[in-house]
C-alpha cells in the first residue's frame, strides 16, 4: 500500500511511545511511514518504575512494549539519534542520518533536570535522576563511597534518596523549601513526611540553600549552605525540578510559553499547524504538566485529531498517589486550600507520623482536596469525591478518620458513570460497565481489554471493586472460587482441611472438590496448605504432583531452566569453615555466586542432574535446606548486636538463630521474612519485614506486616518491651493466624491492609485472645516445628525420590541448550536459542523408555533423535486405562527446556500442562497453545506397551501445522 506521508515523532519515551501505540490503534501505521527518534539507545521504558532499575531489575524488564512492536506494525524506530534542527518551511528534521521529511511532526521531548548554577557541580557532585544512563552514572559513583546526597525534597528527589539508599550509601536530602513536597504537601504534611523518612535512617534538612561545593577532608565533597553549615557527602544528586525540553521548537521559530513549553492548543497542535506537541515539553493554557497521565491524554487527542475524530485536551488532574521510602504520600485537587473561603478538617497522629487533610469548599457542600501521609487507603474514596463532585457526608471529618471510627468507604454503584478510574488510560466507569455488557466476565479480561491498572496500577483496588458491584448488579454472582476445581476460597479450604483432619489433594477433591485432577492454581495451593497444617515431606509420592516446579526440585529454577542453590545461613552467622566449603562447591560446578539481601549466599547455574551431588556435599559440610524454594520462612536477618557493636543493648544474633530454627521449614501463603536488631539504629531492617524484632533496654519490641519488593510497606509496632518467651507466644499465635486467613500468595502486608478492624483487631486477637483460638493457634505451630525435616535430607536417602533428578530419563546426557558466558570472573546465562525441528519423530512405534521412569500425574522428559520430548503420564482410574501425553520439551516463551516440569492438570475439560516459567497453558493432546492460538507445541502418539513407552510421529499433523518458537 502506498503511504499517504510521513509522520515523525521526536522523543521515544513513555508519552512518544504510548503516542505510537495511539497511532497504531487508529490505523495510522496502515496509511502513513511513522518514524520515531529518541536519543537514547535504549527501547522506550518506564521511568514511572526507574528506582526498580536500581534494586536489580535489568532495562528490559522495563521495556514498554513487545520486542517486535515496531516491526509488526512497519514503524521505523531511530534509537539513539539526536534530531538536531527542524525546517519548518521545507517540512523536514534533521539528524546525523540526514533529512527526513514530514507530514506531520509530533514532539514528545519531554523534560531536563534542572540543575541549580551551584558552583562546583561537577562529576560526582553534579549527577541527576532522570535516564536509564543517569542511574548508571549514580551506581558507578558510588563504587568506594558511603555518603550520598540528593538536593531537591520533591517526589523524584526522594526517589533518588531511596536508590541511594538502596545502594548502601548513609542518605541525606536537602530541600530549599521550608518542607518536603513543597508542591504537593502542606506544613503539617511535609512534617509528617519528614518525620517518616528520618525514622528510616535518612537525614532531612529542610530550609536550606546550598551556596557552593567544595572539596571534603572525609569525604569526597563538602556542600557549603547559605546559613554558614556544610555537610561532607562522597556524591550529590540533584532533582530540583525539571524544565520544558524545547531548544528544537525555540530554534525553528515556534510559539513558547512565558515559563518555557511549547505552546498548545486544546487538539495539542502548536502555532504551527503541521507540528503538536504533547507531554512535558508542551504548555497548555500557561500550564506544563510534570506528570505521565496528561501526557497521554494529549497522546490520545493528537491519534484521534490525525484519524479526523473529534478530540480536545481540557488539562488534566494533578492528583498523585505515591509511596516514597515505603511511605504512602497522597495529594488530591485543592491539597493546599488555596481556593478562596475554603475550610479543612485535619488528623494529625503524632505517634506514627501520620497525617491526613480534608479540603472543603465554604459552604462545606464539596470536597476540594486532601493531603495524605502515612496510608493512602483513604485516597481512592476522597478522588472520586473530588472528581465527580459527590456531595460529602454529613460529618466530613470521617472521611479521613481512623477505619472503624470513620463511615464506610465511597461505593462503587454512588460513582457516576462520568468517574474516571484509571487516568493513564482514561477509563470511565462508563467504559468498564460497557466492556462488562459486551462479555468481559473477569478481572483479566476487563483489564486486557480496556487496559485499566495497565499503567501505574495504582487503580487496580478501585478497578475491582467497580467490576464486582457491576457484576452483582447484572444479577451475575461472582465468583470467589479458588478455582474451577474448588468453590472454595484458601481460607475454606485451610479450615476443611483441618477441621477433617484431610490428609492428601485426593481426599480433598473427592470431599469438597468439582471433579477433574486439578490446575496450576489449586494444586500448589492445597500442597501449601497440607504443609502449613501437617509438616509432612514434600517429596512425598503423593504431594509431588502438586508442587511447582521450585518445590518439585527443592531449588529455584532460573529463565535458562537451571536452578539456583541456597543453603540455611541461620541469622547470617556463618563459619570460615562452611564459607569455604561454599566456594569450593561453586568453583567444582561452576556456578555464579551471589549474596544475597537476606545474609545467604545463592549459587546459580545448577543443572538438574547436578542438585542431588551438590547438596549432598553441603549437607556433609553441615549445611540444611535454606527452603529459598519455597513459599515458607526464608531468612531471618540480623546485625551482630551487643556481643560486638557498641550500640547493641542485646544479643541479636542469638535471638535471629532462635526465631530462624524455631520456624524454618513453615510453609505460609507467601515467603516469610524475618529480621531481629539489637538497637534502634536498626541496621538489620527490621521494620521492613514480615516479623521484625528490635532490642530495647527491656526486652523486645514487635513489628508486624512490612515487605519491601514490588509494593514496599513498612511494619507495624505491634507490642514493646516483651520478654524472650512472650515474644515467641506471640510471633507462634500471629503466623498461624496469617497462615490460617490469608488468600493464596498473599504477602502478610496485603493481609493486613484487608484485614477487617486493621492492627487494633490484630492486637486484639493475638494478645487478647478476643476469639479464643490462641491455646490452638500454639498447639499447631508446635506441631509443625516438632515435625521440621530437611527436605533435601529427605530425598538423598531415597533412591526413588532421586529418580526425578534427570535431564532425561532416558539419556545421561545434559540439556544442550544450557550454555554460558563470561560475565565479571564469573558466568551468567548466554540467551537460550530457539528449538529447531530436527524430524517429525519415528514413522513406527519406538520404544523410548521404561513405564516406570514415569511419575503419576507428572511430568519427566526423554530424549530422541535429537528432541527433547516430555511424558505426562495419567495412571489407571475405575473408568479409565493408563494414559501417557508426549510432548515438546522446549517452551516458546523462553526458548528454555522446561515443559516437562510443569504442572499437569485440566482446565474446562481438557488435560494442560503449564509452563513453569510463565504458566502458558498447553493441551496436551495437540499441543494448542491456550493463551496464543498462533503457538502450538509438537507432540507424539505415545502409547504403554509391556512396561515401555513407546512414541511415533503424529500421523494426522503436518510438520506445516507446526508454530515453533
Amino acid at each position: 500500500m502506498t503511504k499517504a506521508g510521513n509522520i515523525i515523532i521526536i522523543g521515544n519515551g513513555m508519552v512518544g511511545h504510548y503516542c505510537a501505540e495511539q497511532l497504531v490503534m487508529h490505523g495510522l501505521h496502515e496509511t502513513h511511514a511513522i518514524h520515531i527518534f529518541g536519543d537514547e539507545l535504549h527501547d522506550a521504558y518506564d521511568r514511572v518504575h526507574l528506582t526498580e532499575y536500581m534494586s536489580g531489575r535489568d532495562a528490559l524488564a522495563l521495556r514498554l512494549h513487545v520486542e517486535d512492536f515496531h516491526a509488526a506494525h512497519e514503524l521505523t524506530l531511530h534509537r539513539g539519534v539526536r534530531i538536531t534542527g527542524i525546517d519548518r518551511a521545507a517540512q523536514t528534521v534533521e539528524s546525523a542520518e540526514g533529512s527526513l521529511p514530514y507530514d506531520t511532526l509530533i514532539l514528545a521531548t519531554g523534560s531536563t533536570p534542572f540543575v541549580p548554577p551551584v558552583p562546583g557541580n561537577t562529576g560526582t557532585a553534579g549527577l541527576v535522576y532522570r535516564t536509564l544512563d543517569d542511574l548508571d552514572m549514580i551506581r558507578a559513583a558510588a563504587e568506594g563511597a558511603t555518603h550520598g546526597v540528593v538536593i531537591g525534597g520533591g517526589l523524584l528527589g526522594l526517589e533518588a534518596a531511596n536508590a541511594l539508599a538502596g545502594l548502601g550509601l548513609s542518605t541525606a536530602v536537602v530541600e530549599f523549601a521550608p518542607r518536603l513536597m513543597p508542591v504537593q504537601l502542606d506544613d503539617e504534611g511535609g512534617a509528617a513526611l519528614k518525620q517518616r523518612i528520618e525514622a528510616l535512617g535518612i537525614g532531612v534538612l529542610t530550609a536550606h540553600a546550598t551556596q557552593e561545593i567544595v572539596a571534603g577532608e572525609t569525604h569526597r565533597h563538602r556542600l557549603v549552605f547559605a546559613d554558614g553549615t556544610s555537610l561532607e557527602t562522597d556524591l550529590v544528586v540533584f532533582s530540583a525540578g525539571i524544565r520544558p525540553q524545547d531548544r528544537l521548537a525555540r530554534d525553528c521559530g515556534l510559539a513558547i510559553g512565558a515559563r518555557g513549553g511549547v505552546v498548545i492548543d486544546d487538539t495539542c497542535r502548536t502555532s504551527d499547524p503541521a507540528i503538536f506537541a504533547i507531554g512535558e515539553c508542551a504548555c497548555w493554557n500557561g500550564q506544563v504538566f510534570g506528570l505521565v497521565a496528561p501526557g497521554y491524554t494529549m497522546a490520545r487527542t493528537v491519534a484521534s485529531t490525525l484519524a479526523g475524530e473529534e478530540a480536545a485536551f481540557s488539562g488534566a488532574d494533578m492528583s498523585t498517589k505515591l509511596k516514597l521510602l515505603g511511605v504512602d504520600v497522597g495529594s488530591i485537587g485543592d491539597a493546599h486550600g488555596a481556593t478562596p473561603g475554603s475550610r479543612s478538617y485535619r488528623f494529625i497522629g503524632e505517634v506514627d507520623g501520620s497525617y491526613r487533610r480534608l479540603v472543603l469548599s465554604e459552604d462545606g457542600s464539596q470536597v476540594l482536596g486532601a493531603v495524605l501521609v502515612g496510608d493512602n487507603a483513604y485516597y481512592d474514596t476522597i478522588l472520586q469525591y473530588v472528581q465527580n463532585s459527590i456531595k460529602p457526608p454529613a460529618d466530613p471529618a470521617a472521611l479521613i478518620l481512623p477505619r472503624g471510627e470513620g463511615v464506610e468507604l465511597l461505593g462503587a454503584d454512588a460513582l457516576p458513570d462520568t468517574a474516571m478510574i484509571c487516568s493513564c488510560h482514561n477509563v470511565t466507569k462508563g467504559a468498564i460497565c460497557t466492556a462488562i455488557d459486551d462479555g468481559c466476565a473477569d478481572f483479566s479480561s476487563l483489564k486486557q481489554c480496556t487496559k485499566a491498572s495497565t499503567g501505574c496500577g495504582g487503580c487496580a483496588g478501585l478497578l475491582k471493586s467497580v467490576f464486582e458491584t457491576e457484576l452483582e448488579s447484572r444479577g451475575i454472582t461472582v465468583d470467589r472460587s479458588l478455582c474451577e476445581h474448588f468453590s472454595y476460597t484458601r481460607q475454606e479450604l485451610y479450615s476443611l482441611v483441618r477441621v477433617h483432619d484431610i490428609q492428601t489433594f485426593e481426599d480433598l477433591m473427592v470431599q469438597y472438590g468439582n471433579g477433574g485432577i486439578g490446575c496450576d492454581i489449586c494444586k500448589p495451593a492445597v500442597g501449601s496448605i497440607l504443609a502449613s497444617a501437617w509438616n509432612k515431606p514434600i517429596t512425598d509420592p503423593l504431594y509431588i504432583p502438586l508442587q511447582d516446579t521450585n518445590d518439585t526440585f527443592m531449588a529455584n529454577m532460573q529463565k535458562n531452566g537451571t536452578y539456583s542453590v541456597v543453603p540455611r545461613i541461620a541469622g547470617g552467622e556463618i563459619t570460615p569453615e562452611k564459607l569455604i566449603v561454599l566456594g569450593q562447591v561453586a568453583k567444582k560446578y561452576d556456578l555464579y555466586t551471589k549474596i544475597t539481601g537476606g545474609q545467604r549466599i545463592d549459587l546459580f547455574g545448577a543443572r538438574l542432574e547436578q542438585l542431588p551431588d551438590i547438596w549432598l556435599e553441603l549437607l556433609d559440610a553441615g549445611f540444611e535446606t535454606g527452603h529459598a524454594y519455597g513459599k515458607s520462612t526464608r531468612t531471618v536477618k540480623s546485625c551482630v548486636g551487643s556481643t560486638w557493636c557498641r550500640y547493641g543493648v542485646q544479643d541479636s544474633v542469638s535471638k535471629a538463630l532462635d526465631l530462624e530454627n524455631r520456624y524454618k521449614g513453615l510453609r505460609s501463603p507467601h515467603k516469610l521474612k524475618f529480621a531481629v536488631s539489637g538497637c534502634t539504629r536498626e541496621c538489620a531492617e527490621a521494620q521492613s519485614k514480615d516479623v521484625g524484632v528490635i532490642a530495647t533496654e527491656n526486652g523486645w519490641n514487635l513489628y508486624v506486616c512490612g515487605n519491601g519488593g514490588m509494593r514496599p510497606r513498612h511494619a507495624e509496632l505491634f507490642a514493646t518491651d516483651l520478654d524472650a518467651d512472650t515474644l515467641v507466644k506471640y510471633i507462634d499465635r500471629f503466623l498461624m493466624f496469617y497462615i490460617r486467613t490469608a488468600d493464596k500468595l498473599q504477602r502478610t502486608s496485603v493481609w493486613r491492609e484487608n484485614l477487617e478492624g486493621g492492627l487494633d483487631y490484630l492486637k486484639d486477637v493475638i494478645i487478647n485472645d478476643s476469639l479464643g483460638i490462641c491455646e490452638e493457634l500454639e498447639r499447631q505451630m508446635q506441631l509443625v516445628v516438632d515435625r521440621y525435616h530437611c527436605e533435601w535430607r529427605d530425598a538423598l536417602t531415597d533412591r526413588e525420590k532421586l529418580k526425578r533428578f534427570r535431564t532425561f530419563v532416558n539419556d545421561s546426557r545434559p540439556d544442550p541448550n544450557i550454555r554460558t558466558v563470561p560475565e565479571r570472573d564469573q558466568i551468567r546465562p548466554a540467551d537460550n536459542l530457539p528449538e529447531t525441528v530436527s524430524s517429525a519423530g519415528p514413522s513406527h512405534w519406538t520404544a523410548l523408555c521404561g513405564q516406570d521412569d514415569l511419575v503419576e500425574n507428572s511430568g519427566v522428559v526423554a530424549w530422541h533423535d535429537g528432541s527433547q520430548i516430555a511424558l505426562f503420564y495419567m495412571p489407571a482410574t475405575e473408568n479409565t486405562s493408563a494414559r501417557v501425553y508426549a510432548i515438546d520439551n522446549h517452551d516458546p516463551f523462553s526458548n528454555a527446556n522446561v515443559i516437562g516440569r510443569g504442572i499437569m492438570g485440566d482446565l474446562k475439560g481438557q488435560l494442560v500442562v503449564a509452563s513453569p516459567l510463565y504458566k502458558q497453558h498447553f493441551r496436551l493432546e495437540d499441543g494448542q497453545c491456550l493463551e496464543d492460538p498462533t503457538v502450538r507445541l509438537r507432540t507424539w502418539d505415545a502409547r504403554l506397551e509391556n512396561g515401555k513407552v513407546e512414541i511415533r510421529a503424529k500421523v494426522e499433523t503436518s510438520a506445516l501445522d507446526l508454530v515453533t518458537a
